[in-house]
């Protein structure tokens, strides 16, 4: 199993991602367009794509103009029915390549959330093992609308977008479902003024909020990550199955 992984921005651990693809035996090898590296430039040497999330919107092609030909390849691997993941801004960027609007500035969450799965998603691999909702950490401030034809697999009150899927197994999920317990302690130390900012008084209610949430996270972030990786292992080994 050959995975690409998008990197938008530095400090962004696979966490609970990663856990699952090391269990699954993948081979990943890391892209880092914002620093200058060059995308992908072909499908064929990968099982699957995985673009995570970022400080910038997926509309700032005038500080990172790799933005729209990495929306374009995450279409191509849905086209050759392989597996594609985009979290937080890599849900936003899928949403973009399909035509949908990205909304900037309009849908602020940060912490651990509360996150309804809606019937489409209970029926859906990739949340069928986390119930009717679930908490969850959310860091963005952005969304989008539904591209066409895609199917919405959670929401909330502030985003109404919380997950979708295109295809076989095209997902955008505007949470972070990778960032376990200590995913998020990283972040709380090595971005201390920008939380601040974001949420006032969020770091000093920091240990309360993690024997509150933090567990409970973990074990949904880890039971999607599998799922999602499962979605690659289907496509290997029955890919006639997988495009039925």
């Amino acid at each position: 199993m050959r995975v690409a992984i998008i990197e938008n921005t530095q400090n962004t651990p696979l966490g609970a991602l990663g856990i699952a693809l090391e269990e699954a035996g993948a081979e990943v090898e890391w892209f880092r367009p914002w620093s200058g590296e060059a995308l992908p430039r072909e499908t064929t040497f990968y099982d699957a794509l995985v673009v995570l999330g970022g400080e910038q919107s997926a509309r700032d092609d005038h500080t990172h103009p790799y933005l729209p030909e990495l929306a374009q390849l995450m279409r191509r691997f849905e086209s050759e029915d392989k597996a594609v993941l985009g979290i937080c801004l890599g849900s936003q960027i899928l949403a973009r390549a399909y035509e949908a609007e990205n909304l900037l500035g309009t849908a602020h969450e940060f912490g651990w959330k509360a996150v309804g799965v809606t019937d489409e998603g209970k029926a859906d691999p990739l949340l069928a093992d986390v119930g009717d909702d679930f908490t969850i950490f959310e860091w963005h401030s952005d969304t989008f609308t539904l591209p066409d034809g895609a199917t919405r697999l959670a929401t909330n009150s502030v985003t109404r977008n919380q997950a979708f899927r295109i295809g076989r197994a095209t997902y955008g999920t505007q949470f972070h479902f990778e960032a376990n317990a200590a995913v998020v302690d990283r972040w709380r130390d090595e971005f201390k003024e920008t939380i601040e900012r974001k949420e006032p008084g969020w770091l000093e209610s920091y240990p309360e909020l993690v024997a509150r949430h933090a567990a409970a996270a973990e074990t949904a972030g880890l039971a999607i990550a599998r799922a999602w990786v499962r979605t690659i292992e289907a496509q290997m080994e029955f890919p006639q199955a997988a495009e039925a």
